[in-house]
């Protein structure tokens, strides 16, 4: 599949798993994860002009994405769902009829964010847990498009409910890991990457194009980012500041174990990008990898006026990025910012 060119997707975050803050570390509970609260996120972009939203998964966090979807796809148009799915949750045919139903809800505005990290209480090896992501991928295929699906080699009876078109959603998945790379290239859609400075975006985009023409497919590549985006530079880097004005490194690091990828391929180099940070916590021009250190995956965000803003995310079009999944903190506010100083210049 081959995502659209003239322009690149934006997407914004819709934070389901109590991830809104005014100061990392701290839980404000104002702005907990609640349907009214995170569809007001999903509004919010959807007037300032954002193409999807991404609804995460969390396991003990927060709201589910599922059922959030399907209510807020009733109360918020014209912008799509990005969806996120832990592979090994449910039952991969009820998997299939209740996103072919989520589909159908939307008029066809889903997306499928496939997540292959451990389940709680378990610890597998990558071969293990990518081998079931791999199959999952194909019975929704197979599924969406009303073909027979089977388990443990028990063929079943095709399903009713498929997606309104027959056709799959988009399916978004990431990791490092060569097991990782291997499924995405044979899988997936759109490789969703985090942070990485622009020489290690331009390295990964190379070897997942290579291993998906392997295999004879195409790729498209999505960039999982932060963003803190103010009139001046000197007001982004201060806000920056003042989102860990008040994290210690034990909270930081408790928040960050909690997550079930804690102990990922991709985690680490969330982790190695804040070792190699200046003082500032700057890997790069306009990179600032403080927020990593209260949250695990995603850790850095692009800091800047509208124009630093601009320029950071047009070299990563020019390096082969399609989409662009961003949010900020607050959610809603950050939205409001970015939708307003640089959004228009996309246009």
């Amino acid at each position: 599949m081959t995502m659209r060119s003239s322009r690149p997707d934006f997407f914004w975050f819709a934070a389901l798993c109590d991830d809104d803050t005014t100061n990392l570390g701290n839980t404000d509970a104002s702005i907990l994860s609640s349907y009214d609260h995170c569809a007001a996120i999903v509004a919010e972009a959807a007037s300032q002009g954002f193409d999807g939203v991404l609804l995460p998964s969390g396991y003990a966090l927060g709201i589910d994405a599922v059922a959030f979807a399907a209510a807020v796809a009733r109360d918020v148009e014209g912008i799509d769902l990005l969806v996120a799915i832990r592979v090994g949750e449910m039952w991969n045919p009820q998997l299939v009829r209740q996103l072919a139903t989520l589909d159908q809800l939307s008029n066809s505005r889903l997306r499928i964010n496939i997540i292959s990290s451990d389940l709680p209480g378990k610890t597998e090896s990558g071969a293990i847990r990518y081998g079931r992501t791999a199959e999952t991928m194909e019975q929704l295929r197979r599924g969406f498009g009303g073909e027979t699906l089977s388990v443990d080699g028990v063929p079943l009876s095709p399903p009713r409910i498929v997606t309104a078109t027959k056709r799959t959603p988009p399916l978004y998945f990431g990791g490092l890991s060569p097991e990782a790379r291997s499924v995405a290239a044979g899988g997936a859609d759109v490789y969703l990457m985090w942070p990485d400075t622009e020489e290690e975006v331009t390295s990964i985009i190379s070897d997942l194009t290579a291993r998906a023409a392997a295999v004879d497919r195409e790729l498209s590549f999505g960039y999982r980012v932060h963003v803190i985006v103010r009139e001046s530079e000197e007001e982004a880097v201060a806000a920056a500041g003042a989102l860990i004005a008040g994290l210690d490194d034990e909270t930081g690091s408790a928040i960050r174990s909690k997550s079930l990828d804690a102990t990922s391929v991709g985690v680490a180099r969330q982790q190695s990008l804040r070792s190699d940070a200046d003082e500032t916590g700057f890997v790069e021009p306009n990179l600032w990898t403080g927020i990593g250190r209260a949250r695990s995956g995603c850790g850095a965000a692009i800091v800047g006026n509208p124009d630093q803003v601009e320029a950071k995310l047009r070299r990563y079009l020019d390096l082969g990025i399609s989409s662009f999944i961003l949010s900020g903190y607050p959610h809603r506010e950050e939205a409001r910012r970015f939708g307003e100083l640089v959004l228009p210049r996309f246009a």
